[in-house]
């Protein structure tokens, strides 16, 4: 089994949408850390399992200097919907981790 993981910075803003009173209902930015990782049994044709700029290139089309409530119109962008979109964009990913803070982590595992 072959496994990759990518990790990269992007800065965005969001506001969360609560049904509590919370500061991160105002609109507020972050600079996350997200690492992606991606396992395969066997290579491309290009000897990889999918290729690092592939990748980055997903997700800071998506995610890097965006407000986040403007491009995901269909839930709430917290750090654990972030997590599972990024999984379901990326081939092979099995594992997604998003870092919003230094101590706030939501990992998305996909079902074996």
């Amino acid at each position: 089994m072959y496994t990759v993981t990518k990790r990269l910075e992007v800065a965005g803003a969001h506001k969360l949408n609560l049904d509590y009173e919370s500061k991160c209902r105002n609109l507020h930015g972050h600079n996350w850390i997200i690492y992606v990782t991606c396992k395969s049994k066997t290579l491309d044709k290009n000897g990889m399992v999918v290729d690092f700029k592939k990748i980055s290139n997903i997700i800071k089309e998506k995610l890097d200097h965006q407000y986040l409530n403007e491009k995901f119109t269909g839930f709430n962008p917290t750090a654990e919907n972030i997590a599972k979109w990024i999984q379901s964009q990326i081939p092979h990913c099995v594992k997604v981790q998003v870092q919003e803070s230094e101590g706030n982590v939501a990992i998305y595992e996909a079902d074996a």
